[in-house]
């Protein structure tokens, strides 16, 4: 459960701080991307966290998907920053090669898949399903917004 930090002090109106996630994209030779069943709530997802405070977001995506699945990446570009606007939080999503390992689940993956770009639209909720196509059509990186169900309108 992500807390809220704010930058207020007692009895004084705070504004919400916000949560710096990342996620990794990760693309195998054939095409397929990995995925996890989240442990917490059964949805499918990119594997990723939040950013630890001294970390690079390089690192913080190789420790992620590394603690989540069992691959080593090698990460290759930031392709999107996705805004959830009802929690707050910031994610950094980075195209990834896996490098090497097993696959695995954890304390936190119920199941770890490579997904075919259209089995991610059938298992995935939009707002993350987008995540993982855009790091595929090379025109990134992206930002877009969600409620966390639905994307939002952008204007330009």
């Amino acid at each position: 459960m992500l807390l809220y930090m704010s930058n207020g002090s007692a009895g004084t109106k705070s504004t919400p701080l916000h949560s710096v996630s990342v996620a990794g994209a990760v693309v195998r030779e054939d095409g397929r991307l990995l995925a996890i069943r989240r442990a917490d709530n059964g949805t499918w997802e990119l594997p990723g966290g939040v950013l630890e405070l001294t970390e690079a977001p390089e690192a913080g995506v190789a420790r992620e998907v590394l603690e989540e699945t069992g691959i080593h990446v090698d990460v290759d570009e930031l392709t999107g920053v996705y805004k959830n606007t009802t929690r707050g939080i910031v994610a950094l999503v980075f195209r990834c090669k896996p490098s090497g390992g097993t696959e695995r689940t954890s304390d936190e993956s119920t199941a770890v898949d490579w997904l075919t770009p259209a089995e991610v639209k059938e298992r995935m909720a939009e707002v993350y399903a987008i995540r993982l196509l855009d790091a595929l059509d090379g025109h990134g990186p992206h930002v877009r917004s969600h409620d966390g169900r639905h994307l939002l309108e952008t204007s330009a």
